[in-house]
């Protein structure tokens, strides 16, 4: 199981990646690793935050996916009607674009610091785009 560390200010938060259930998600999430980048808070989903990655294409098709990810899940949406994009949920969520709903591939789980979480997704809410680095954690 491969567990990933994400850090942003004060912030840090360990979390799982979902292997079995989303196998290629996973490898091509951790062919992005180290990643740094910031996340801004989504404009149509409610209690989330993301990373746009614009016209990028991984080459994945669904697996896992959801429309309703629960606080501390995150998705990989491997672009189609919406550009391509990460989705941390922090609270009540449901994926969604200008397109309408979405559903993306939920290929990891936040384990510890979650209740830190809704504090960290209001700060990006009302202080805009917040750096964050994902990297593995090494065992």
């Amino acid at each position: 199981m491969t567990k990933v560390r994400i850090t942003s200010g004060d912030y840090c938060f360990i979390a799982e990646l979902l292997e079995e259930e989303a196998p290629k998600t996973c490898e091509a999430f951790k062919k992005m690793l180290p990643l740094k980048s910031e996340m801004i808070h989504v404009r149509w989903s409610g209690e989330g935050v993301w990373i746009p990655y614009g016209d990028l294409r991984l080459g994945l098709d669904y697996e896992n996916h959801t429309s309703h990810p629960s606080k501390g899940e995150m998705l990989l949406y491997p672009g189609g009607i919406s550009e391509m994009e990460i989705i941390l949920a922090y609270g009540r969520c449901c994926f969604s674009s200008m397109h309408g709903q979405l559903s993306g591939n939920h290929f990891l789980t936040i384990k510890e610091g979650l209740d830190d979480l809704y504090d960290f997704g209001r700060k990006i809410l009302y202080e805009g785009a917040q750096p964050i680095e994902i990297t593995v954690v090494e065992s």
